[in-house]
């Protein structure tokens, strides 16, 4: 029997992506677990969600080192210890530098508030309501040296009703994003999801285009 694949989980603040995937994980214990969950914040709220579920986890405080390089080569470092699979960013609020990225090229997800390529970046939310669109969402991609611009896996939309606001749009997109994160990591885990000459495959096919959570 193939053994569960490892998984590192990163965080910055409340951690309710990190809720999801611990739910999730405990209904698929054999394809993977959870063993590591690190904040770059020490007041992070999903700290306690780990300890919660007894998770080992920790800080590594990003102010404690003087620049990206020195913050990303400690953390590496932890992963690396960890013999980590996977690496889950999860509102990690770090932008993290090339040498990382390539380092964990193909084992490193994101989830991003909005349907990429539209919206990199932060104030996502804000930024489709002003532009007027009629849909919005999220997109969960490979981790490449680029920022927001990794192949998307899956993508959920949502409608903008004109009485939306920043609060309100972004609540629809956090229930898509508990729905969409653990499905994409249950994929890896499966075998049926990877990373292959800078594309993501998705049964052994690469994908044209994100697949869509609606489809599932």
């Amino acid at each position: 029997m193939t053994q569960p694949i490892r998984i590192a989980v990163l965080i910055s603040g409340s951690g309710s992506n990190l809720q999801a995937i611990i739910n999730h994980q405990k209904l698929h214990s054999e394809l993977y677990t959870i063993v590591q969950v690190i904040s770059n914040k020490p007041n992070a709220f999903g700290l306690e969600r780990a300890q919660k579920a007894g998770i080992k986890h920790q800080v590594i405080d990003h102010t404690q080192f003087s620049n990206r390089e020195t913050f990303d080569a400690a953390l590496q470092n932890v992963l690396d210890k960890s013999m980590v699979d996977l690496v889950v960013l999860a509102g990690f609020m770090r932008i993290l530098t090339e040498g990382f990225t390539r380092h964990f090229l193909g084992r490193m997800l994101n989830i991003h508030p909005s349907l990429l390529p539209k919206y990199t970046g932060l104030n996502t939310h804000q930024r489709a309501i002003e532009a007027g669109d009629s849909e919005h969402g999220l997109s969960v991609h490979f981790v490449t040296p680029e920022l927001d611009e990794g192949p998307a896996i899956l993508q959920a939309k949502v409608c903008i009703e004109i009485d939306d606001n920043v609060e309100s749009l972004q609540n629809k997109v956090h229930l898509q994003e508990h729905l969409a994160y653990p499905l994409v990591i249950q994929w890896f885990a499966e075998g049926r999801l990877t990373f292959q000459n800078g594309q993501a495959w998705f049964d052994q096919k690469p994908l044209k285009c994100p697949l869509l959570l609606n489809d599932f």
